[in-house]
């Protein structure tokens, strides 16, 4: 089963795991060469696909919809917020695909392939096709930066970046089976939103959020933002000028005393990927407290929260695009800074998409 954000350690959040947080927990597994832990987590997928496939038909969806916040069954959990949660919807592609990539074999492929084309299913029928705007967005939910309201939230970056990967991902999956692209994924692919920008040039939390960087609402929890490229690799929807500017804002003005461990890691990889390494290793050494980790190598957040392992895999994650870099990237060791003063060597890391 997806761990808890304190592991076996401790009860958090009432013992129940996050679907969404299962990135942080886990994809560095596959990254450093450890994938038969990764796949231990995929057959959980695979025996509550059932539930999640239940949960979307009664929301009136096609395919599987993986909710936030789940018992061990794979029924959703009370939650205020985790039934809004869309983020945790393409975890499974990005993880099938990272197991792909470390075995592409046609066995793998008949194994995942069935939870891919369901996961995709629901990604392609949740985005709403805006007749006004000629483009689909998403709304009616609550994004990874969680101090956003479903009700006014329309095109999460994050989301918005996520949606184009898992279904890009999901159509390549179905050319490796010697199948014909769908052409209802293709239709959202190709009309996906672009990341909304106000005027200063800067990625807004939400298309709606056009005080973005006037209120200390969208300026505090996840900035989430930088996750659509860094956490994800570059799509369409993307400017990187945009984005560069954006991460600026960010790095100077961020309220980073409301963060997470997981930030610090996700604002050091937009860095690693816009090509500045030296800011990327500043975040990591940033002196916060939700960025600081005790001599049991846990990740602290607070008193409450002693332990915070997305903080600790975030890390591993980060390393390994800082090292081994991703797909396409020309640059040895992307993550550290080109001036003489850095030794590194690493084994048995793999790229990111």
């Amino acid at each position: 089963m997806p761990p808890q954000e304190t592991g076996l350690t401790y009860n958090s959040w009432f013992g129940k795991f996050h679907l969404e947080m299962v990135w942080w927990h886990q994809a560095h597994f596959a990254l450093w060469n450890k994938m038969e832990v990764l796949s231990r987590t995929l057959g959980w997928y695979s025996q509550v696909a059932d539930k999640a496939r239940a949960i979307a038909e009664r929301q009136g969806f096609k395919g599987v919809r993986w909710m936030k916040m789940t018992d061990p069954s794979g029924m959703e959990a009370p939650s205020g917020v985790g039934s809004f949660l869309i983020w945790q919807q393409p975890h499974l592609i990005y993880f099938a695909d990272l197991m792909y990539r470390n075995n592409p074999s046609k066995e793998l492929l008949k194994k995942y392939y069935p939870l891919v084309e369901q996961t995709a299913e629901f990604m392609a029928d949740y985005a709403l096709y805006d007749k006004e705007k000629g483009r689909y967005i998403l709304n009616g939910c609550i994004p990874a930066q969680e101090t956003l309201r479903a009700s006014e939230t329309i095109n999460p970056p994050f989301e918005l970046s996520y949606w184009h990967y898992g279904l890009t991902t999901a159509q390549k999956w179905l050319q490796k089976m010697g199948l014909p692209k769908n052409e209802k994924w293709e239709k959202v692919i190709n009309g996906l939103s672009p990341l909304a920008y106000n005027a200063d040039s800067l990625y807004l939390a939400s298309e709606d959020a056009v005080d973005t960087y006037k209120d200390i609402r969208f300026t505090s929890d996840h900035m989430a933002v930088l996750g659509a490229y860094g956490v994800l690799p570059d799509n369409r929807l993307i400017k990187k000028d945009i984005m560069s500017k954006t991460f600026d804002w960010i790095y100077d003005k961020w309220n980073w005393d409301k963060t997470w461990g997981w930030d610090y890691p996700m604002t050091a990889m937009d860095a690693v990927r816009l090509g500045r390494p030296e800011e990327a290793i500043s975040v990591l050494l940033m002196d916060k407290r939700t960025n600081t980790y005790l001599t049991n190598g846990h990740n602290y957040q607070d008193g409450r929260l002693r332990i915070y392992l997305p903080g600790n895999g975030g890390l591993l994650s980060t390393i390994a695009l800082m090292c081994a870099g991703w797909d396409g990237c020309e640059v040895e060791n992307p993550g550290f800074p080109k001036n003489g003063m850095w030794d590194v060597k690493w084994e048995n890391i793999k790229p990111l998409p």
